[in-house]
């Protein structure tokens, strides 16, 4: 990812969805002037979900993503059909494409009732409205008038398609709702510090996404922002002529770091804002503390939402294990999961501890809290499992008056 690039956890997931040979892919194809999804008239073409990252107008950087047929057969069809499910719980609007010809079926009403299930927004696009006879739209029009978002298209002709891309942006979330990083936590001529190690797992060249993105809040809000490694932050501090507003730093380092500010100088993580900003932070906060009730024998899984090479002294794998070991002396087993597979049978764990999920979107997010959350499984993240073994998470969440109530009770 480029700097000029939106990350994919920031943009808006729009799934399309629907019964073999409704016209999905022609649909695909049509909403972004692309040839975006093989066409065919033969049923399944599509066997794998397709995405792709574009900006759309009017709702700016989106990812599309086309599905498999949901009404696919036999065992492969049945792992698509599954594949299938697993791209609803990322899905921030779900788009419903129907054969107007054949309207709605079994195979509809059950993605309907998956939709409202996980209260995901949704539009039903009856496709194909050129081949229709005007019984045909005569019909159309009386089952339509029972449907609030709905419309006729067709693919084809690419006919009503600049109306279906008016209709999804009236579903998607406005910016001056979502909230900040860290920006609402800055006011102007605010200097943040921010703390960024440069180690074997830095990426080359380049700064990890959390950290770019704390960057552009903070110019946002008109503040500053210093960066610095670790070892340089005391000599920083002690010359740079004015108490930062805040300290951010990387959790990997939250020990020497929380050594080296003073107890008056706010001080955070980048990996607790994260928790913030994906709507998770008071469930990682409560979950930390089931680390001390951790026994010999129990199994912890550490999940990551990205896939990367890992390194000789990676966080997930290595890092957290280790704190884990020396925090509880306990005989733990640990298990890794990354990128899209995150298991949703969480029984045989005892904790989830789960990265701050930069490259997941936040209904993602939520939907793999929910997992634990509905199994009774405690969900914590790095950032606050780590403060939390370091003795530091009261301090870590201090910027958040209502949290430190929440963990005192």
């Amino acid at each position: 990812m480029g700097l000029n690039d939106t990350p994919s956890g920031e943009r808006i997931h729009i799934g399309f969805f629907g019964r073999r040979n409704a016209g999905k892919s022609s649909v695909v194809n049509a909403v972004t002037g692309q040839e975006l999804a093989v066409v065919s008239d033969t049923k399944g073409t599509t066997t794998d979900p397709v995405s792709k990252a574009m900006e759309l107008l009017p709702l700016g950087p989106v990812m599309i993503i086309d599905t498999p047929g949901f009404d696919d057969k036999g065992h492969l069809g049945e792992l698509r059909v599954r594949k299938t499910k697993q791209i609803l719980n990322r899905t921030d609007i779900a788009v419903l494409v129907i054969d107007s010809t054949q309207g709605v079926k079994q195979c509809e009403e059950e993605l309907l009732a998956i939709f409202k299930e996980k209260e995901i927004p949704y539009l039903l696009v009856y496709n194909k409205e050129d081949i229709l006879s005007e019984e045909q739209k005569n019909l159309l029009r009386t089952e339509q008038s029972e449907q609030v978002n709905s419309i006729c298209v067709s693919a084809l002709e690419k006919k009503h398609i600049n109306e279906l891309k008016e209709k999804l942006a009236r579903l998607v979330k406005t910016d001056s709702q979502k909230l900040q990083l860290v920006g609402d936590l800055v006011h102007p001529a605010d200097l943040v510090v921010l703390v960024i190690p440069i180690d074997k797992a830095a990426p080359k060249g380049r700064l990890i996404l959390p950290q770019q993105q704390v960057i552009r809040d903070v110019l946002e809000a008109d503040g500053a922002a210093i960066c610095v490694k670790e070892y340089e932050l005391r000599e920083l501090l002690d010359t740079i002529g004015k108490r930062p507003a805040m300290v951010i730093t990387d959790s990997q380092v939250f020990a020497k770091v929380s050594a080296d500010v003073p107890e008056e100088i706010p001080l955070t993580s980048f990996s607790i804002l994260m928790a913030r900003y994906k709507g998770f932070l008071e469930e990682a906060v409560l979950g930390a503390a089931a680390i001390d009730r951790l026994k010999d024998g129990d199994r912890i899984l550490i999940s990551e939402g990205c896939t990367h090479h890992r390194q000789c002294d990676d966080i997930g794998s290595v890092k957290i294990p280790r704190w884990l070991k020396n925090y509880t002396g306990k005989k733990l087993t640990i298990e890794t999961s990354s990128g899209r597979e995150f298991p949703e049978d969480l029984s045989p764990f005892s904790l989830v501890i789960h990265c701050g999920g930069c490259m997941l979107n936040e209904r993602e997010m939520k939907y793999r809290m929910k997992c634990a959350k509905d199994q009774n499984i405690p969900f914590t993240n790095y950032g606050t499992a780590i403060a939390y073994m370091q003795g530091i998470l009261e301090r870590s969440i201090g910027i958040f008056p209502y949290l430190l109530e929440e963990l005192k009770r």
